[in-house]
């Protein structure tokens, strides 16, 4: 077993995909690939290791004991070979990058490909602004932000679609609605896109309501719905540590998409670090992932 043979980087970075999105069909969505080729890589890797590196069955696929070991030592690998790549390598973006984020991310692993996107490109100067998507919006028409990563504003077809999903009533697990008193909200304030959409459904269903919170930061909604205040609105697959889906005769909120916003009025910088949001989105919407080279996005 040659050493060599195993660091094969695009193998090994197959082997990660598979390991965090648990489908090979993601796995290759990530990373540009067919999906045909990531299993030629696993079935590579795993001959070359003579070990089974993950189990399948038509309905999933989890990682082996074996392949849950090694998959820290795949990461640091990885991670020694982009710290190499970005030493000689280096970057020809200049310039500077006023990007607004929504609250929704605060909890994801966007820190992690912004940290990664600014140390691969040292010469660009990325200014970082959190709020709610709303703002977000009437920032960015005031021309103070070149760049929104947020939810889309209802009517407003600009920008590319990173995902698209539902939208649900959030609180602390177990949290019992009474059918019969007016349904306790934990709202962000106007313009919040969410806060629209809850109040509009609930109106629609003839559902009375009442407002117990209003806090315009994600981590207030979450400190009131963990007290069990109430329940708000917010995307199910991005739902804060501590907090799950609340049971009860609610209405549907529908769903929404998140979108990046900017990309095609701007310098080569900005629409690199889009290209790279939008390369990376199963990352954010799965939580944590590994730092790696984003794709192609820098060769724009």
């Amino acid at each position: 077993m040659r050493i060599l043979d195993i660091l094969n980087p695009v193998l090994l970075q197959s082997f990660v995909a598979v390991s965090e999105t648990r489908s090979f069909t993601a796995a290759a969505r990530r990373l540009g690939l067919q999906q045909s080729a990531v299993s030629q890589h696993i079935a590579r890797l795993e001959q070359r290791v003579g070990r089974r590196l993950f189990a399948r069955d038509t309905h999933s696929v989890t990682l082996t004991p074996d392949g849950d070991a090694v998959l820290p030592f795949v990461r640091q690998a990885l991670e020694a070979g982009l710290r190499i790549e970005r030493y000689l390598e280096g970057s020809d973006l200049r310039g500077r990058i006023r990007f607004g984020a929504s609250e929704d991310f605060v909890s994801t692993a966007l820190p992690e490909i912004l940290a990664d996107f600014t140390a691969r490109h040292s010469a660009v100067d990325l200014e970082l602004t959190v709020g709610l998507s709303g703002n977000l919006y009437e920032a960015y028409d005031a021309g103070e932000l070149d760049l929104v990563f947020a939810k889309r504003r209802e009517g407003d077809r600009r920008g590319e679609t990173a995902w698209e999903e539902a939208i649900g009533w959030i609180g602390r697990p177990g949290f019992e609605v009474a059918a019969a008193e007016p349904l306790p909200l934990l709202l962000y304030p106007p313009p919040s896109i969410t806060r629209a959409v809850a109040i509009e459904a609930l109106e629609r269903a003839g559902r009375r309501w009442r407002i117990a919170c209003t806090s315009a930061s994600l981590s207030g909604l979450r400190a009131a719905a963990l007290a069990g205040l109430g329940v708000t609105p917010h995307s199910v697959r991005l739902i804060p540590p501590g907090l799950a889906e609340v049971s009860g005769d609610l209405p549907a909120l529908g769903r929404i998409q998140f979108v990046v916003l900017g990309a095609d009025a701007h310098g080569k910088a900005v629409k690199a670090l889009a290209a790279t949001l939008l390369a990376n989105a199963d990352r954010i919407t799965a939580g944590r992932g590994l730092p790696r080279r984003p794709r192609p996005a820098d060769d724009l």
